[in-house]
């Protein structure tokens, strides 16, 4: 099982690198899920990504008060407008449209009703 739990860890450090550099793929939950992997399969990896200087810091927040930095904020509701905008350039169904916009609003709310983080960002 610990193997599943690497590989799976593993794979979410990867997407959460891809949404370090890709707007619309959110960074902070991957690093969250990573962390969870890591725990349960190794500790040199888990050690690993909460001393690194990129992922690190917002596991911490996370952990010690459930908290998202500002920037993170700013950039999850940028990905999100640029999202649901590109919904709209496709044309897509005006129900697909609602659907989008009820969900992406719970997100953001999510989101902007987390305290805010000390530190950078």
């Amino acid at each position: 099982m610990r193997i599943f739990w690497l590989l799976s860890g593993c794979l979410a450090v990867g997407f959460a690198a891809v949404g370090v550099v890709l707007p619309l793929l959110p960074t902070v939950p991957f690093l969250l899920l990573a962390a969870f992997c890591f725990a349960r399969s190794s500790g040199r990896f888990h050690d690993w990504l909460l001393a690194h200087p990129t992922f690190g810091p917002p596991i911490a927040d996370w952990r010690a008060s459930g908290a998202i930095r500002r920037r993170a904020k700013w950039l999850a509701t940028a990905s999100i407008g640029a999202a649901f905008g590109i919904s709209l350039a496709l044309g897509l169904a005006a129900w697909v449209l609602a659907l989008q916009a009820a969900v992406l609003s719970a997100v953001l709310l999510f989101i902007w009703t987390r305290p805010e983080a000390s530190g950078a960002g």
